[in-house]
């Protein structure tokens, strides 16, 4: 049951959720719902698999409204890595990205603000307040205009999908 769902001229906005620990993909959706946020969240445990999502090379492709909330430090593709590769894409580098993460490291949070994030969010300050952190998201979703993204899924053959 959504208490705070979109108003009828705007689709919900998806969440891709990239992120590897269960115990932190389990608080964020337990604070989504403390918040009463009832956006559809689709997880993915490394930048592979939200790559290939993203690309359209999975089963589902993505909703043409969504943000990604990412994690950095992740196996196989790190979170700043997905990041340089969205912005790379002529596709998906439109992508509202949000970083959600442990690592306090300068360099990564260089990096990240230098592939144009819209937040660079410590999982530590977010601490007692990370449901009020979810609302105040919720909120920002609501009111700004993020363009639509539509990925077709790439064909048994291969074939890319094109370009938008």
């Amino acid at each position: 049951m959504a208490v705070n769902s979109a108003p009828a001229s705007r689709p919900a906005l998806n969440i891709v959720l990239v992120e590897d620990d269960d115990g932190d993909a389990k608080a964020l959706r337990r604070a989504f719902d403390r918040a009463r946020i009832a956006n559809p969240i689709q997880r993915f445990t490394d930048g592979v698999e939200a790559l290939a999502f993203l690309r359209g090379e999975m089963s589902q492709v993505p909703p043409p409204n969504f943000v990604v909330l990412s994690d950095i430090n992740m196996p196989r593709k790190n979170g700043l890595e997905l990041l340089e590769e969205i912005r790379a894409d002529p596709v998906l580098r439109k992508v509202l990205f949000i970083v959600l993460t442990t690592s306090e490291d300068e360099r990564d949070i260089s990096a990240a603000y230098a592939n144009n994030v819209a937040g660079y969010i410590l999982k530590s300050n977010a601490g007692d307040m990370f449901v009020d952190l979810m609302a105040t998201l919720d909120h920002y979703w609501r009111i700004v205009e993020l363009p639509e993204i539509h990925i077709t899924k790439v064909s048994d053959d291969g074939s890319q999908y094109p370009d938008h």
